[in-house]
Parts: C-alpha cells; sequence; structure tokens
C-alpha cells in the first residue's frame, strides 16, 4: 500500500480531533467552567458537612448561584466553609445556609434561603446561621434507640389483675 501525504494528514487531523473531543467531554463532565462569574465570597461555620466536597454546589430556591471553594477545620473544632457565589446576589445578614441532599443518597450542596434583614452581607462576611447537615446513620441511630426506649418502658406482661372472692 502506498503513503499518501493526504491521507496521513486527515488521519492525524481526525486524531486530533478524537482527542480534542474526549478533553473537552471530561472537562465538562467534571463541571469545570472556564468563565467563573463568582467573586463575592462568604464563610459559613458548619458543625457537621456531612460528605459536602469542594465544588459542591450552592443554590437559591433550587437555582445554582456558586460553589464552595474550600472545606477547613476552624475556630472551635467546626467545618470552615469558603463559598464563592454570582456578585450580583444582594443576600440580608440573616441569610440562612443548610446543607442538603440531592434525592436519597445524592450529593450534597449548600442551600441559602436569604431572610428579610434591610442590612446585605459584603464579600468577605460570616453568615451568622447555619444548619448542620442531616446524616442519615445518625438519624436512623436516634430512631432504632427511640423505639428500644418505648419498648423497654412498657412491661412485657401487664400484671395480672386479682379477682375478687
Amino acid at each position: 500500500m502506498d503513503r499518501s501525504p493526504v491521507r496521513d494528514t486527515v488521519v492525524g487531523l481526525f486524531v486530533l480531533a478524537g482527542l480534542g473531543a474526549i478533553a473537552w467531554l471530561s472537562i465538562a463532565i467534571g463541571g469545570y467552567s472556564w468563565h467563573s462569574k463568582g467573586g463575592f465570597i462568604l464563610y459559613g461555620d458548619f458543625n457537621e458537612t456531612g460528605g459536602l466536597t469542594v465544588r459542591s454546589p450552592v443554590k437559591i430556591a433550587g437555582v445554582r448561584v456558586g460553589e464552595v471553594t474550600e472545606i477547613t477545620l476552624g475556630d472551635h473544632a467546626r467545618a470552615h466553609i469558603t463559598l464563592d457565589l454570582d456578585p450580583s446576589l444582594k443576600l440580608s445578614t440573616d441569610t440562612f445556609a443548610s446543607i442538603y441532599t440531592s434525592g436519597m443518597l445524592g450529593d450534597r450542596y449548600i442551600q441559602l434561603a436569604p431572610g428579610g434583614d434591610d442590612r446585605n452581607l459584603k464579600s468577605g462576611d460570616t453568615l451568622s446561621h447555619c444548619d448542620e447537615a442531616m446524616i442519615l446513620e445518625k438519624v436512623v441511630g436516634q430512631v432504632i434507640t427511640g423505639l428500644t426506649k418505648d419498648n423497654s418502658a412498657k412491661p412485657a406482661n401487664p400484671p395480672a389483675t386479682p379477682k375478687s372472692p
């Protein structure tokens, strides 16, 4: 078979296009964005993160408005979480942050619930109201403990009532 420079060039371009498509798909699935709308930085201190990770979404009313950029151990052994949000947001100082799960066993995300205060948070502020994540294992353990306490409080065999003569 004879070598053809045109055929070799076409095959080379086809391979490069395939590698480019794989790279683009990997980046798109990973959720990386070339043009970040962030810049409004807020901090939150949580007792429990429940598996929240860096790059987890931050949502308001189910709409993604930012992401988690850093999770560290802060003061008093609490998780210190950095949120990078859309700079066009106007959030009141009494905004409430909670960690939720997408679906039954899905990924974790932070849900922000804006309050009604007239004063707004500025970039670099710390959220004053942060609710810890509900851990499924803790909830199941509490339910089981509650059931066993209720059953142990009831006597297994009620005392027999004496018969009158």
